[in-house]
Parts: structure tokens; C-alpha cells; sequence
């Protein structure tokens, strides 16, 4: 198509002057070519271009990439934090606080085009096998799917940041992973809470079948 031949060839102009990469391209997350992509390497300009692979962060394709960086540029430092750049997507908290009292944490409303795409893509996460997906299944079941979209987009965007500015290299540490820290966390929290009652939490032996000879 005439329009893919035009991006191709604004981000290989683009690519031009940029530093080659340390390392090689590293190999696809995903095989299958998405139908809504480009006909053209887009994931190996952006490579040139920006000096890592934005597709290894879950949820994030090729044609998000592109997008992604079109509405937020090449360069983060205008957003000196993660924090900074999650507040001007409006996919951060809000609090609203009074007397030392919080009274809302509603996020802001937006027209960003980015936190869209953002919170399309964590929609995509929930039947993951990722720690993202159980992040964001746990998140939906105890507060419900539109802040659990938020969040969990608000992760992705957290990741693309540190990924585009600091060259970060995300390696997802699976569902199970995020289910083990979760439990652990609880189970302190469990502890913690017996602790100032009184009370010492013991763990109960689970019995083993004997082993057959």
C-alpha cells in the first residue's frame, strides 16, 4: 500500500542518523503477524530507531509500538519519572485530599489517544498466561473491570516509559510468579494483622500420601 510505503520510508529517514543498536534484534514474542500491521519490518525500524524492542512488553504489538510512539515521540525526558508520564496520560490516581483525608482517587478523564491504546491493550492481558493477565484478573475480581483496565494499562505504560528511556529489557516472570508473590504478600499481611491481636499464626501440615512401593 502507498501509505505503508510512505511510513516506512519517514521512519527509515528517521533511523537514518540513530546510534546502531549494542545487540541484535531479539526474536519475536509473537510469530503470527497481526492483521491490522503494516506490510512492512516495522519492529526491526523501531529497533534502529529507538535501541529496543517495545513488542516484548505484553500487550504491546507492533502496530501499538508505532502508534505509541507516534502520540508520545522517541524522547521521554519531558516526563522526568514514570509517575510523571502515567499523571499526563491520566491513567494515575487523582487523590483528592482534604483534612488529611482522602476523599477520591478517581483518574482523571482524557482524550489521549495514547492512554486509549493503552487500556485497549490491557483488556487484551486478561486471558494471559502473563503476570500482567493475573495482575489484571485479580485486580477485576475485587474491584471490578473498568479500574482493573486502568490499572493494569497504567503497568503498561509504566513499562513502556522505563523500556524507551532508560533501554530497560522486560522479561515477563509468568502468572504463576505474580500468583506466588501475591500469596506471600498476604500471608504476611495475615501474620502482621494476628500479631497485633494477640495471636501467632501457625501453618497447617498438609499430609502426603505414601509413596507406593
Amino acid at each position: 500500500m502507498a501509505c505503508d510505503r510512505r511510513m516506512e520510508g519517514l521512519l527509515l529517514l528517521l533511523s537514518h542518523g540513530s546510534a546502531k543498536p549494542a545487540a541484535d534484534l531479539p526474536k519475536p514474542r509473537i510469530k503470527t503477524k497481526q492483521v491490522s500491521a503494516p506490510s512492512f519490518d516495522v519492529r526491526g525500524i523501531l529497533y534502529r530507531l529507538l535501541g529496543v524492542d517495545l513488542t516484548q512488553i505484553h500487550g504491546i504489538g507492533v502496530s501499538l509500538a508505532l502508534k505509541l510512539v507516534a502520540e508520545c515521540g522517541t524522547d521521554l525526558r519531558a516526563w522526568p519519572s514514570a509517575k510523571h508520564f502515567t499523571s499526563w496520560l491520566c491513567l494515575a490516581p487523582g487523590n483528592k485530599i482534604s483534612g488529611g483525608k482522602l476523599l477520591s482517587s478517581r483518574t482523571r478523564r482524557s482524550s489521549s489517544r495514547a492512554a486509549a491504546l493503552l487500556r485497549l491493550a490491557a483488556t487484551t492481558l486478561g486471558r494471559s498466561d502473563t503476570a500482567l493477565g493475573a495482575f489484571y484478573r485479580r485486580l477485576s475480581a475485587r474491584v471490578g473491570k473498568a479500574k482493573a483496565v486502568t490499572a493494569t494499562a497504567r503497568k503498561i505504560a509504566v513499562l513502556f516509559y522505563n523500556t524507551l528511556r532508560y533501554g530497560m529489557v522486560y522479561a515477563d516472570p509468568g502468572a504463576g510468579h505474580y500468583d506466588e508473590i501475591h500469596r506471600k504478600r498476604v500471608v504476611s499481611n495475615l501474620h502482621r494483622r494476628a500479631q497485633s491481636l494477640g495471636f501467632v499464626l501457625h501453618p497447617i501440615p498438609v499430609a502426603t500420601e505414601p509413596a507406593v512401593s
